[in-house]
């Protein structure tokens, strides 16, 4: 019997460059859709690192009363001429940190970090031998004084609670990144203050610098003072606490990294835009400084978010006065006083900013901000106003709003 069998026609070259063209096309179409897929997640992740680090602020106020302390710590102190110095200096200083504590120091044990906080909270022996004290020596240290003068490893830890997820930064020279921070209000007077205590009195202002921020300062968080929710008479629900920011990736971007607008403070107190207004933006890539731009001399290292421990303004501080993702830019200092540092962060269109009652919000990039030139509210040690006096509705609309914790404008948006 005659048996037939089928004779298989194969693919012509033509018809398998069709399909390679198909599956090209779809591949097109879906990877979009896939990135966007995957932002949403780190997105959704990252908000919820800022539920956490909120809800840890509500457990810290529940077990002690107050919130933790911004540019807290230790500070020996001992009497010389008349005034309380304190001990050893500024970046290195032997057994203390220069009460330059972040607001995460204190919140360790509230988001599972019990262990680091255990290591800082006891003294530490370093591998060279060094001794340091409970609650470790200043977060501000350089990288040189690790080498040199004993390692201090838990300013070094990287914690992934304070990493969003679409921030692509990564090793040195930061020593410990931390893409969080706390708000300190609508007013670049956040001054610190290191110089001795006027009189005898330990736990009074060091400086007229201090005395000028206690004045001025009206975020929830203000250096060197204790805050406590009861003091947010706008409600917790209209203030900010905290935020996001990028950290710095050595590529000029004007979020991460702070120009020189002025070599003194003046300036940028009565116009928080002055580094734009210098031109110091590049006009042909508006997220990246331009060639003109002026900057810190040996700021390598400081850079945003490059010390979660640090208390500075650079390093874990945000003020409601530019909108997110503006440029950060400095007058005479990279600390507290003298430095406009907007939130920011790798998602479109905005960034996650923590309420005080421990809710997270998304705010825009063209949330009104105001007369973003204007004035702040600025007062000197001798109650003079350098800028608008205190208890003025903040001039920078409802961004501003938001982050004064008793101007009685917590809705602004609804007066005529």
């Amino acid at each position: 019997m005659k048996r037939f069998y089928s004779n298989p026609r194969a693919f012509t070259l033509v018809e398998l460059l069709v399909v390679i063209a198909i599956i090209g096309v779809m591949v097109g179409l879906l990877l979009p859709a896939v990135q966007a897929a995957r932002e949403a997640a780190r997105r959704m992740s990252c908000g919820n690192n800022c539920k956490q680090i909120g809800l840890a602020m509500h457990n810290y106020h529940s077990a002690y009363s107050q919130l933790p302390k911004h540019m807290g710590g230790t500070m020996p102190l001992v009497l010389s001429g008349g005034n309380l110095n304190p001990i050893g200096n500024f970046q290195n200083a032997p057994g203390h940190n220069v009460s330059r504590l972040s607001i995460f120091v204190g919140l360790l044990p509230f988001f599972e970090q019990q262990a680091l906080w255990e290591q800082i909270s006891q003294p530490l022996t370093a591998p060279n031998g060094a001794v340091f004290s409970a609650m470790g020596p200043s977060p501000y240290r350089r990288l040189h004084d690790h080498n040199t003068n004993g390692l201090y490893a838990p300013w070094l830890t990287n914690i992934p609670a304070l990493r969003c997820p679409s921030d692509p930064g990564v090793g040195l020279p930061a020593q410990g990144r931390s893409n969080y921070n706390a708000c300190l209000g609508d007013s670049n007077s956040n001054e610190v203050g290191n110089g001795p205590h006027n009189g005898n009195d330990p736990q009074g202002p060091r400086s007229h610098l201090e005395v000028s921020t206690r004045a001025s300062a009206r975020g929830v968080f203000v250096s060197r003072k204790v805050t406590r929710f009861n003091d947010v008479l706008d409600g917790l629900s209209n203030t900010v606490a905290g935020g996001e920011q990028n950290t710095d990736l050595g590529d000029r971007d004007i979020t991460t990294q702070a120009t020189r607008g002025a070599t003194t403070d003046g300036p940028l107190y009565l116009n928080p835009r002055i580094c734009a207004d210098l031109n110091f933006i590049d006009p042909s890539r508006p997220r990246f400084w331009a060639s003109t731009a002026t900057f810190y001399g040996g700021d390598a290292e400081d850079r945003r978010g490059f010390r979660w421990a640090d208390g500075s303004m650079i390093s874990t501080g945000m003020l409601t006065i530019l909108p997110p993702n503006s440029e950060v830019c400095g007058g005479n200092s990279l600390l507290q006083r003298g430095i406009v540092a907007p939130p920011s962060s790798r998602h479109q269109g905005g960034c996650h900013v923590i309420m005080a009652d421990g809710a997270v919000r998304f705010i825009t990039d063209s949330i009104d901000s105001g007369n973003t030139r204007s004035p702040g509210v600025y007062v000197s040690n001798a109650g003079v106003a350098l800028g608008l006096e205190a208890g003025s509705q903040s001039p920078y609309g409802v961004w501003g709003a938001m982050g004064s914790r008793a101007g009685k404008e917590s809705r602004p948006f609804e007066q005529p």
